[in-house]
């Protein structure tokens, strides 16, 4: 297998791509929209609320969390419906256990802020 030079131009082609993925994603899907002001409501609360550095880090894994599991599963149903417009249980399936690790992601990140925030409000 031959090896590939490392060229600037592509990597700068391939982060095009993937900030025009990012765009895509945040201006076609409704949930999209739902996570992004949840990102902003959250950050801005760990500022308003001083968090510190390694909660800083949990609520940043958690947002990454629940952004790639949105997207991961935004692939998913967009391919599922590539494949066929008709009902088949088996995309059923794949759909809905894509949208379950959405639902596990968000809960996940709910319980990491509930349990920084709500100390540092009462």
């Amino acid at each position: 297998m031959e090896t590939q030079k490392l060229s600037f131009k592509k990597q700068i082609t391939g982060f095009r791509y993937a900030f025009s993925g990012i765009g895509k994603f945040i201006l076609s899907e409704r949930n999209a929209t739902v996570h992004l002001i949840a990102t902003i409501l959250v950050i801005g609360m760990a500022f308003l609320f001083r968090i510190s550095t390694n909660e800083s880090i949990a609520v940043t894994i958690a947002i990454g969390l629940v952004w790639v599991a949105e997207m991961l599963n935004t692939c998913i149903e967009k391919a599922m419906n590539f494949i066929s417009v008709n009902e088949h249980e088996e995309i059923r399936f794949i759909k809905d256990v894509g949208a379950g690790a959405v639902l596990i992601a968000s809960g996940t990140a709910l319980a990491i802020g509930l349990f920084i925030f709500i100390p540092k409000m009462l």
